[in-house]
């Protein structure tokens, strides 16, 4: 395995990035910048390290599957910074990096005197991202955040679920994913302004932005009407037939989202009356007419198989697809074919699988060759990137100040 962190040529190599976040926002952003060639040092505080190394199940030879996950292709270094001499260590590596993500409550870096306007005395080019419950202003900025709490917030857990039913989050952690992808956007961003102007800035991001942004249909009817439909299972708001479907042995997905997919989908039904049919003839009939579409379709789909049902709308060219689990999206050819599933090798976990980068480049391609830090892994190693000798490092680790890993 290639542990030196300059030989990944990606497009943001040269990029180095101080990771303060932790469980999965953070994580999430730091892990894009270095699948695209950052060398990022994930700072994990003491004691005990990033708090998602505390899901404990499941784990795989002790060590936090979800924690292995997220921190693939990051250094790791643990780090007190209640003491004095840590928050020193910090300062050192701000000199040398240009960005620092952080996703504590507003003021907690201020408090340990930590805060930007001290950091950027050290590095004025310094892109400081905070991804935050509710962003750094408003009256909510000094309120913490969770993943469930932002899709609450933001509308998410009202249109969600099938109609009637209660309140419901999606599946996974669509803020907190979302957030980690715009925090990295951002810094992208701030980064092209710092290579043409040596300028750092903050870069400010939450996860109720990140459940907002979701909300764009939802929010065009709010805006145009004054009202917003509730959850509709797996149907659109807006197109009709667009949604899942029973067959005789699962489910498919159909898209007919638009009037010559519908016409496609009647004729391979063996419908092609429904064409004509004054319910189903307009989408704006189809949708005021969905039950009733739903239930006609039903009684057809339900007599072949998942398999007969994809490939006759595929020949037909109608935009289709099978319901997976997880393990069966995670297995397909396709996700393989696109390298979204990768091996690596931990020092304790052993073999292990992550999700691969889903961004792709032709000249800067992107590589996953690290597995994610056991704590403190490589304090030693940045420590003497940073000017330490062994002989201070020594007596950083006897203080408490920073931890090494038990290799």
């Amino acid at each position: 395995m290639n542990n030196d962190p300059t030989s990944h040529r990606g497009p943001l190599a040269g990029m180095r990035v101080l990771e303060l976040a932790q469980i999965m926002a953070g994580p999430t952003c730091g892990m894009l910048l270095a699948d695209m060639g950052a060398d990022v040092i994930k700072v994990e505080k003491l004691p005990g390290g990033d708090d998602a190394r505390g899901y404990r199940e499941p784990r795989v030879n002790g060590e936090s599957a979800p924690f292995l996950v997220l921190n693939r292709n990051k250094r790791g270094i643990a780090l007190n910074l209640k003491h004095a001499a840590g928050r020193e260590v910090l300062l050192k590596l701000v000199e040398r990096a240009d960005v620092l993500t952080e996703n504590f409550r507003k003021g907690t870096l201020e408090k340990l005197g930590l805060g930007y306007d001290v950091l950027a005395q050290a590095n004025p080019g310094l892109i400081y991202c905070a991804i935050s419950g509710y962003g750094r202003t408003g009256p909510f900025a000094d309120k913490g955040g969770f993943d469930l709490i932002a899709q609450g917030f933001a509308g998410l857990m009202s249109i969600t679920g099938e109609p009637g039913g209660a309140p419901a989050k999606t599946g996974n952690s669509v803020a907190d994913i979302n957030g980690g992808i715009l925090a990295a956007l951002g810094i992208a961003a701030a980064y092209a302004h710092k290579l043409k102007t040596g300028q750092g800035q903050v870069v400010d991001t939450s996860l109720m932005e990140a459940a907002l942004q979701q909300t764009y249909w939802h929010a065009a009817i709010w805006f145009a009407t004054g009202g917003t439909p509730g959850p509709t299972g797996s149907a659109h708001i807006l197109t009709a037939p667009y949604q899942a479907f029973r067959t005789a042995d699962g489910w498919i997905n159909i898209g007919g989202a638009n009037q010559a997919n519908w016409e496609r989908i009647a004729e391979v039904l063996g419908h092609s009356e429904w064409r004509d049919d004054p319910r189903f003839a307009t989408n704006s009939a189809r949708m005021a007419n969905l039950p009733a579409l739903v239930e006609q379709m039903n009684a057809v789909l339900v007599t072949r198989s998942q398999a007969q049902w994809v490939e006759a709308f595929d020949a037909a060219g109608v935009p289709v697809g099978p319901v997976h689990s997880v393990g069966e999206a995670l297995s397909h050819p396709q996700t393989l074919a696109r390298g979204m599933v990768v091996d690596l090798e931990h020092p304790k976990a052993g073999a292990t699988k992550a999700l691969g980068c889903p961004i792709h480049f032709s000249a800067t391609p992107t590589a996953i060759t690290r597995p994610s830090p056991m704590l403190g892994e490589h304090t030693r190693e940045l420590l003497r990137e940073h000017g330490y000798d062994d002989a201070a490092i020594d007596a950083l680790v006897r203080d408490g100040v920073v931890e090494e890993a038990a290799v």
